[in-house]
């Protein structure tokens, strides 16, 4: 069975995934870059103008941490 990215705890508000990134000095656009999404996508999601139900927008949410979920095609051991 496919295994998310979640660890039990509960999602992070958006807010609170926009607070890690100042926490870890690090930019929207660089996460973007590393995961290979479009950076506007990323924040259309973190401003909840995309819902991430599905597709890439889903895997942006599952990576930020605001949605529990499972990624498509990534094995995770536990």
């Amino acid at each position: 069975m496919k295994q998310g990215l979640s660890n039990g705890t509960p999602p992070l508000s958006p807010e609170e995934a926009k607070a890690a990134f100042h926490r870890k000095g690090k930019s929207i656009v660089s996460f973007a870059q590393e995961h290979g999404f479009c950076p506007r996508l990323v924040y259309l999601v973190l401003n909840g103008q995309r819902k991430g139900l599905r597709g890439q927008s889903h895997e942006i949410a599952v990576r930020l941490g605001i949605k529990n979920g499972v990624i498509e095609g990534e094995c995770h051991d536990d």
